[in-house]
Order: C-alpha cells, then structure tokens, then sequence
C-alpha cells in the first residue's frame, strides 16, 4: 500500500476504534495499538512498517513526550515530595524485581530481564490522571497519585538511559556511575537554566506574549534538548520531555495579570489537537504494526505472570510506600491500585529495546499485551475499590 493511502487507512481506523471504545471508557492507546496489530503483518497484512512510517513515529515520540512535559505539574510533587518520592521509588523497586524474576525464571536471558523489568517499572502517568479525573478521591490520595506519577516519570527518564546504555553494551559498574551523573547533571542543569530564564528573566516575558514566537521557542528548545540528549549519550526523548517540564514551570511563575498561564494553556490546546488526532497516535500504530511475533514465541503463562507481575508490583511497593508515608491502610491500597496502570512510555521503551536487540519478538509482544491490559483493568479496578470504600 502506498505512503499516504496507508496513512489514511491507518488513521481512519484508529479513530474509528477509539470513538468506539470511547463508550467503554477504554484507553485510546489500546486501540491505536490494536490498529496496528489488526493492519499489520500480524493478520491482516495490509500496512508494511515501512521507513517512512517509522521516521513519522520517531517524531510522534519526541512530541508526545515534549507534550507530557507540557502537562506535568512541576508544583505536584513539591506539595507531598517525601510522600511522592517514597511510593515511586518503592513501585519501581518492587517492579523491577516482580518482572526480573518472572522474565528469568522463564529461561530468559539476563540483559531482557532486567530490560523488562525496567520497562515495567514505571507508571502511565496519563491512565492515572484519567482515573482521578472520572472518580471523586480524596485530596490525599489524589495529591499522592500525582506526585508519585511525577516522580515515576523522572525515574523512568533515568531508567531510559540505562536502557541506551544497556543498548550500547557498556553497563560495567564504572559505565552505570557514570551514566548515573550525566542524567542528573542533565536534569538538574535543565532544571536550574529553567529556574532563572521561565521564572525571573523578562525578556522571556515578551517570547511568551506572541503564540506564534513561542511555539517556536519550544520547538527549538526540544529539537536542541533533544540532540543534547543524544550527544551525551542518552536517549532523544528525555531531552524532549525535559524540554516540555521546564516550559510548563512557568506555571509557578509570578504574574499579576496570569498571561504566561493564559499563553502556556493556548500552547498546549493548539499542540494537543495536532499530537493527539495525528503523531501520537501514528507512534502507537507503529508500534501495532511492529507486533509480529511467531505463534511458537506467544507464551500465555508468561504473559499471565508478568500481568500479575505489573499489578502486584505497583499495589505493593507504592501501597507499602503509602502506608509507610502515613496514609491508611485503605488510602495506601487505593494509591497502590491507582498507580498500576502502563502506557505510553513503555511502549516507547520496548519500541526501542525491540529494534536494539535486547528482546525478542516473543517479549515484545508479552510485555505489550501486558501493558494494554494494566491500562484496560486499572480504571475498572480502582472504580471497584472507592465503591467498595463508599459502601
């Protein structure tokens, strides 16, 4: 099938699907993914993941994850920071080791355990606010969840640098400090610039005023991040998502008239229309077209363990977090449910783990299929909890 009559194919379908699963309340991922999987080589074989289309998802990522930037709230994690920090921190931790072990007990070898286990470390930052926003929660818990998937987010940006690294084959003792130092410098050098430039120069004041000059600003300043990023030896996408965290501080910025918030929402409006309806939904599409694995390498019991894996990683190490931050043991359960969903930033990292080497077509698959599954049953579950609370 031709370039543009594929693209067009692809599209219609994916909205097509997602209007329907709308009804259900089910995740657009699921069925931009499902797009893929269904037009792909897997069944019906109509669309080739060509080059052409994989440059167009290479760009999807950096601009879904210059739009998450966007939309994390810097402030979040400052209102419960020890709270926040502890339950992200013990949710990767026990993650990890859930989905290492299941991977290696299944006689995989050790670079795609650990590669798993990473890749199920982190929160869908997005299936969690979509869970806040349906559901009526209390302050705490919701305050908790957010801050927890903020923090998740940076450690996960973390985590993608040493999958580069991984990647690269240099993940001696010595490689993984310093690999260590050069993300947080990374970070916290992006961070201090965006302390005085967003927040204290004026001259950034006038570039906020014109939309036009100011979507300009964040495209060059994600393009720029993003080949930083690269040049010392991470991954493209935490320079974009960097790019897009230090531009949204300037919500804490100081203005009596709120123009820069005023400015920073139309920026986001008119950068959502065009990444929602079209790159990043090409990017998961991709991704569907990507899954083709053998019959032979499709392993259900693995597939069932690394769900439980997943849902069990999170409830427990951030609902042990939780408990162990204050919370009750009802608050820290919910907080446990709450974070269990995986998303977009997964399948960005098993995009890239698959192209590597690191996994096999088998993995990738199980690791998708587990990541669609915890973004369906994480809204049903944690629904079911606040009943069961209310009642």
């Amino acid at each position: 099938m031709e370039f543009l009559a594929a693209i067009a194919v692809l599209l219609v379908t994916a909205k097509s699907l997602e209007w329907a699963f709308e009804r259900f309340e089910i995740h657009p991922i699921i069925a931009h993914v499902l797009t893929g999987i269904v037009l792909g080589p897997f069944l019906l074989d109509l669309v080739e993941p060509t080059q052409d289309l994989k440059v167009l998802a290479e760009f999807g990522l950096i601009m879904m994850m210059l739009y998450m930037g966007l939309t994390s709230n810097f402030s979040a994690i400052a209102q419960n920071t020890k709270k926040a920090v502890v339950v992200a921190v013990l949710g990767v931790v026990v993650s990890f080791a859930l989905g290492f072990l299941t991977v290696y007990s299944f006689g995989k070898p050790l670079s795609a355990a650990i590669f798993v286990g990473v890749t199920l470390g982190n929160t869908a930052i997005e299936v969690t606010s979509g869970v806040l926003v349906k559901e009526r929660v209390k302050r705490v818990v919701s305050s908790v969840l957010m801050g927890a998937a903020f923090a998740d987010d940076i450690l996960a940006v973390y985590l993608i640098g040493i999958v580069t690294a991984m990647a690269g084959g240099s993940l001696s003792l010595r490689a993984f400090g310093v690999l260590t130092l050069k993300i947080f410098a990374f970070i916290g050098a992006t961070i201090l610039v965006s302390e005085f430039v967003f927040k204290k120069a004026e001259w950034f004041r006038n570039v906020v005023k014109n939309l036009n000059v100011f979507f300009t600003f964040t495209l060059i300043l994600t393009f720029l991040l993003a080949i930083i990023a690269e040049k010392i030896g991470l991954n493209q996408i935490i320079g974009a998502y960097l790019a897009g965290l230090t531009i949204s501080r300037l919500r804490e910025r100081k203005d009596p008239l709120v123009v820069t918030r005023i400015k920073l929402n139309e920026l986001i409006e008119d950068l959502e229309v065009v990444l929602t309806e079209f790159f990043m939904p090409l990017f998961f599409i991709y991704v569907g077209l990507m899954f083709n694995p053998p019959l032979s390498q499709v392993n259900l019991p693995l597939i069932i363990c690394l769900y439980l894996s997943a849902v069990l990683g999170k409830l427990i190490g951030c609902g042990l977090g939780a408990k162990l931050s204050g919370l009750s043991w009802e608050d820290s359960i919910a907080v446990g449910i709450g974070m269990g969903g995986r998303g977009s930033l997964e399948l960005a990292i098993l995009t890239f783990g698959l192209n590597a080497g690191l996994i096999d077509q088998g993995l990738f698959a199980s690791v998708i299929i587990v990541s669609m599954l915890t973004a369906l049953t994480t809204p049903i579950f944690f629904k079911a909890y606040l009943k069961r609370q209310k009642a």
